[in-house]
């Protein structure tokens, strides 16, 4: 049954129609190997989807979220009640038009929304995993992804879309499946982890395990929830997806009420938007989750499989790339992209680049950014051209 979504804040006029999505199920004939060498069977992957399948099964876009996403990407929140997380750029007149294309969102494996993770049920023991369940990687998840996929009934992709780690899935999804990707959408987002990025994760898994409701990963079965260490995991890595530019304009030194507490209240605003964050997000997120994830996150290293070289994971590739980046991301600075389309070029894959002038930080991609708006629609406009859409 269509269901009308609610309009978001920005191009208040138009109203994506959801389509459809669920669950899909994986038994022991369909295991997922992982690259631990694990076995994950059954397991779960759980999707939205938005448009229809042409009859050709050649308009398909798979959407890929970023460590927080879920598969809600223009569907409320059925716990936040909240928009989905890139409605402004999923709906009729917007780049990923389901007027046009197919569009899937899943929950990545070792999520918490629906697909299987840490927190689901070990079908061994009928408790939650906790720490027992298996690590995974970028890899790992696309793997998931292209099981899924392929059980709707699709051979190729159009493309496939997505920032920050959603990018990363993307490039993995070139790396691994080029025959299965007619293009790939880069949007802030590198090719392996930095080392000051694997740094702040350490500091927010080191803080969720200091938490003592972390209780050893065993929270779940045990009734607690690690709630503070979440909370200040989330703020420290909030703080890196914005520039120092955005928290000044937003923020500067203003103060949370008329003069100093002259303790350790939240006296400035900074600091109330901070914990506001971290509180918003123990709502919604699992704290093992955050681990499993930020950790397939600092194994990703798509050349390391190549001898470090990595052309040698695009080499042959006919993918068609768009890479986007925006001047005040810090977090994934232009150069990490830079160095995405130099080992593109030398792989011969067709690749077109843009920078982006924007002071709002990494988060950019997910606000309004007119400029990548146009880039992202100018490039699919063109595939679909050449695809035949």
């Amino acid at each position: 049954m269509s269901e009308v979504l609610p309009e978001p804040e920005v191009h208040a006029a138009i109203r994506p129609v959801e389509t459809g999505g669920g669950v899909q199920r994986f038994g022991a004939r369909q295991p997922l190997r992982l690259e631990s060498g694990a076995l994950l069977a059954p397991f779960e992957v759980a999707y939205k989807t938005y448009g229809r399948l042409n009859a050709e099964r050649s308009n398909a876009v798979l959407i890929c979220h970023a460590l927080t996403g879920d598969q809600h990407v223009a569907s409320p929140h059925p716990q936040s009640g909240k928009p989905g997380w890139w409605q402004r750029m999923v709906g009729p007149g917007r780049p990923l038009d389901p007027e046009r294309y197919f569009l899937i969102c899943s929950n990545v494996i070792g999520g918490c929304s629906g697909s299987t993770g840490p927190s689901s049920p070990d079908p061994k023991s009928g408790e939650a995993w906790g720490l027992r369940f298996p690590v995974i990687t970028i890899a790992d998840m696309v793997r998931a992804q292209a099981m899924l996929v392929a059980s709707l009934g699709i051979d190729t992709l159009f493309a496939v879309v997505g920032g920050s780690m959603g990018g990363m899935q993307a490039l993995q999804w070139a790396a691994l499946y080029p025959e299965r990707v007619f293009s790939a959408v880069v949007i802030a987002s590198a090719a392996r982890h930095s080392a000051q990025n694997i740094a702040f994760h350490e500091v927010g898994r080191q803080a969720v395990m200091a938490d003592p409701d972390w209780q050893g990963g065993d929270y779940v079965k045990l009734g607690s929830r690690p709630e503070k260490g979440l909370a200040v995991a989330r703020m420290a890595a909030h703080i890196t997806y914005l520039s120092e530019r955005a928290l000044q304009r937003r923020f500067g030194r203003e103060l949370q009420r008329d003069g100093l507490s002259w303790g350790f209240d939240a006296d400035f605003q900074v600091e109330s938007y901070l914990r506001h964050q971290g509180a918003a997000f123990v709502d919604r997120f699992d704290a093992n989750s955050y681990l499993y994830i930020t950790r397939a996150m600092d194994y990703f290293d798509l050349a390391a499989a190549h001898g470090g070289q990595l052309a040698r994971a695009f080499a042959g590739s006919r993918t068609r790339f768009c890479v986007l980046s925006f001047t005040s991301d810090w977090l994934y600075p232009t150069e990490e992209s830079r160095s995405i389309v130099r080992a593109l070029n030398a792989a011969g894959a067709p690749a077109s680049f843009l920078e982006i002038e924007s002071d709002k930080g990494h988060d950019a991609f997910l606000l309004d950014e007119p400029v990548m708006d146009r880039a992202v629609s100018g490039f699919l406009e063109a595939a679909g051209e050449a695809r035949g859409l």
